[in-house]
């Protein structure tokens, strides 16, 4: 069992919940949704979406009872490469060595238009082991 970790977010379109909390594990997909209107921003380029997600998983974060510090991997979705040097920059202002463990994976798209970064993240806030 888990619990729907409830940060705000407009609900979702589909049958998807935003972040669950299982013990003291927190799954989440970030996408560049605008938490007041649930849409998800495409203007901005790569940068103003990577903050977006960022900004949320934030909100998760502190909700679960956590910070940006319980992140423990992140798996990042982009639809080109050439936007991995603006969304390293971001990322870089979101976190702190030493760094989540992280893959990043180009794909042809994303499920929607305009949208250039989608995050799976995973954090521990409990407790070490």
């Amino acid at each position: 069992m888990f619990d729907v970790v409830d940060w705000g977010l407009p609900p979702n379109k589909g049958p998807v919940t935003n972040a669950v909390k299982a013990a003291d594990k927190v799954f989440t997909v970030q996408i560049p949704r605008d938490p007041e209107t649930g849409e998800v921003r495409t203007e901005g380029g790569i940068e103003a979406q990577t903050r977006q997600c960022l900004s949320n998983l934030q909100k998760v974060m502190k909700a679960a009872g956590g910070s940006m510090a319980d992140v423990t991997q992140v798996l990042i979705y982009l639809i080109d490469s050439a936007d991995a040097p603006g969304m390293n920059a971001v990322y870089q202002e979101f976190f702190a060595a030493p760094y989540p463990n992280r893959a990043t994976v180009v794909v042809k798209e994303l499920l929607s238009p305009g949208m250039r970064i989608e995050m799976v993240v995973h954090a521990h806030v409990g407790p070490a082991h």
